[in-house]
């Protein structure tokens, strides 16, 4: 496997976690201190959490996971850029 391709897949998993995160915020009786869930919530919320105090919710609706889904689409079409042009 190419580095190119581990690094694809690596964020392939990032998404799933981010994805699995937002999904399951709309089930309230998601206990988030049990695992998998914890595990969700500490890989998700350090990375939440900045935006949401940037961004305050408007009219309930938390819009961070939308800001950090754009910024982790540019950041990953950039590495895979640089590792695909240096392995070319």
């Amino acid at each position: 496997m190419t580095l190119y391709h581990a690094l694809d897949q690596l964020f392939q998993i990032i998404w799933l976690i981010f994805i699995l995160r937002i999904l399951l915020s709309w089930f309230p009786n998601v206990d988030w201190w049990k695992q998998p869930f914890k595990f969700i919530r500490d890989f998700t919320e350090p990375v939440f959490e900045p935006f949401r105090k940037m961004i305050p919710p408007m009219g309930g609706l938390d819009i961070s996971p939308i800001v950090v889904f754009l910024l982790l689409g540019m950041v990953q079409e950039t590495l895979l850029s640089i590792v695909y042009r240096l392995s070319v």
